[in-house]
């Protein structure tokens, strides 16, 4: 069985030190000690992608058809948009998806943004950190709904960031996914680092919103992390969504890894590519 895999979260290290651009400094160290935490065999993998072209190169040896590249807007990391756009652009191995901030820009300033990112740029979807932002910020939070509606009015997804790398768990808990998943019916979700640790909460939701998309990307490999396989193997085969999480987990690894999880046949084409494909338009 050959399958089309697309990599639903991927960054390349020279993006930003947060990465591990720039070595000596701490956040080098995090993300080396960040890969010996989610099960990577060589936590110093990252140092590869000094480039645009090595990142290329390594996407195309670890046998991924697209490698989704995701834009970060928060006071700590920033890509603008351009940036992002310009990355892809010619490189028909990578997918933009952009990204804004809704503590730094008023209400029509957000959906503006949001238009040009999709219209001018032909970036993908947007891609939302609600926890990181300043005031922290939880998913369903009044700021945010301009990007929610801009984005179902022009057809594409939000992403949302999670995790327990957040500065408070009370921020990143998925009941608030369900309350937009509800305003915004014909507006596809993609819940990034699946919400871990709060498993069964995302599931649920998940179970009660077929346009909720989960990319459990490294946090599967995690203690409780199966239940994600459990519930794609049962009802979840076209919502969960195949990603490395890469520069924090190695690309071919992670396709390895997943492929020994024991999803079904039919699920694991959906989940290594199909439900990507469809939920991009790509």
């Amino acid at each position: 069985m050959t399958l089309r895999i697309i990599d639903m979260r991927s960054r390349p290290s020279f993006l930003h030190d947060f990465y591990g651009a720039t070595p000596g400094t701490p956040s080098y160290d995090v993300v080396r000690w960040l890969n010996t935490r989610v099960g990577s065999r060589d936590p110093m993998h990252f140092t590869r992608s000094r480039d645009v072209g090595a990142f290329v190169d390594e996407v195309r040896e670890a046998g991924i058809d697209r490698a989704v590249v995701v834009g970060r807007d928060t006071p700590g990391v920033r890509h603008s948009n351009d940036e992002i756009a310009a990355l892809v652009a010619g490189r028909p191995e990578l997918v933009g998806l952009g990204a804004v901030d809704a503590g730094a820009l008023a209400p029509q300033a957000l959906a503006d943004e949001v238009e040009r990112a999709v219209r001018v740029l032909g970036l993908k979807a947007i891609n939302l950190e609600p926890a990181w932002c300043q005031p922290a910020r939880r998913v369903d939070d009044p700021a945010l709904m301009p990007v929610y509606e801009a984005c179902q009015a022009l057809g594409v997804p939000v992403s949302l960031m999670s995790g327990p790398t957040a500065p408070d768990f009370d921020d990143v808990r998925p009941e608030g996914v369900a309350r937009v998943a509800r305003a915004f019916p014909r507006l596809p979700l993609v819940c990034y680092h699946g919400f871990y640790p709060y498993v069964n909460e995302m599931v649920g939701v998940a179970l009660r919103h077929e346009n909720v998309h989960v990319v459990a990307d490294m946090y599967i490999f995690a203690p409780g992390g199966r239940l994600y396989v459990e519930a794609a193997n049962a009802f979840m085969g076209r919502q969960l969504l195949f990603g490395s999480s890469y520069p924090f987990r190695p690309m071919r690894q992670s396709i390895e890894d997943y492929l020994a999880l024991g999803l079904r046949d039919d699920v694991v084409e959906a989940v290594m590519g199909g439900n990507a494909a469809r939920v991009l338009g790509l």
